[in-house]
């Protein structure tokens, strides 16, 4: 029996069926919500409760919280102190660091070489409305968000800087903009395991919506992208070296360009449109990092 421990959110499905699927493969299965994590550096332990995060032999990541927040990088530090204490950690915690913040992301991308749209990110307002003179339409994003959650549309008009106030006074003092670019109605998930291509699924988006995301009521279908495509999800994803993600990539009139790199991948998406399990796919990865035959 392999003592695995899934960090993730209680009554979430993609948590739950990782958990259940980690119970399944290895014999032994917690779930811990991130929320419980304690630091006791007098002890020199992490618990969640009653349980000691450094009796486990290794730690599956799905969720650090419901959403994405600044506070959560203190949830990952806390993991980073059981990894350095000798339990592996899947992602690296210190890894996902660099990914959770979206303008972090964004500069390792750029650093990269990795195209994305026009971005623009300010703390001016006046900034801000000369780059939405610019480029006409954008799109502003919360540094901490998913699934286009606190999203906005902002077009070049009379409006343009009371809609951008607003944006920074709902909690966004660094003002993050990237051009809004005609889409051809979908945008691509391209999967990674451990660094390896796995697949590819798109988010299609409804008409009532100006995003993909399932949340606007976008759906799920499979693709086969172009082998460039995958080239680039593929120099995308490599910087950050996380074990399971999902590269965000949208095909665009100036070219193929990347949104984002994720966390912590889609289950969902690969299941819907792939019938692929990536619970299953990602538990037997580890327990094969472990030694440990399935």
């Amino acid at each position: 029996m392999t003592r695995l421990a899934v960090i993730g959110n209680p009554g979430s499905w993609s948590s739950d069926h990782l958990h259940e699927t980690a119970e399944r493969l290895a014999g032994s299965s917690t779930l811990i919500d991130p929320a419980h994590l304690t630091l006791d550096l007098a002890a020199g332990r992490v618990r969640a409760g009653d349980v000691d995060l450094h009796d486990f032999d290794a730690i599956i990541m799905k969720k650090i919280g419901r959403g994405y927040r600044p506070e959560y990088a203190d949830r990952l530090d806390m993991l980073r102190f059981v990894q350095a204490r000798g339990v592996p950690v899947y992602s690296d915690p210190t890894r996902i660091l660099r990914v959770i913040d979206r303008l972090a992301c964004t500069v390792t991308l750029a650093a990269n070489d990795i195209p994305m749209a026009p971005t623009l990110v300010t703390e001016s307002v006046d900034e801000a409305v000369k780059a939405v003179e610019r480029f006409g339409s954008v799109v502003a994003k919360p540094l901490f968000t998913s699934k286009a959650r606190g999203m906005a549309v902002i077009d070049h008009g009379s409006d343009a800087r009371s809609r951008l106030e607003a944006f920074r006074d709902d909690g966004n003092p660094v003002i993050y903009l990237q051009q809004r670019m005609e889409l051809p109605g979908h945008d691509l998930g391209v999967v990674f395991l451990g660094g390896e291509y796995v697949t590819t699924y798109a988010r299609r988006g409804s008409d009532a919506s100006w995003n993909t995301s399932v949340l606007g009521d976008g759906k799920y279908e499979a693709v086969d992208p172009p082998d460039d495509i995958i080239e680039l999800a593929h120099r995308a994803q490599e910087p950050f070296g996380l074990t399971f993600t999902c590269v965000d990539v949208a095909e665009t009139p100036i070219g193929p360009v990347v949104w984002e790199v994720s966390a912590f991948g889609g289950f969902r998406g690969l299941l819907e449109a792939r019938q692929i399990d990536a619970a299953d796919l990602y538990v037997k990865f580890v327990l094969d990092r472990l030694g440990v035959a399935v």
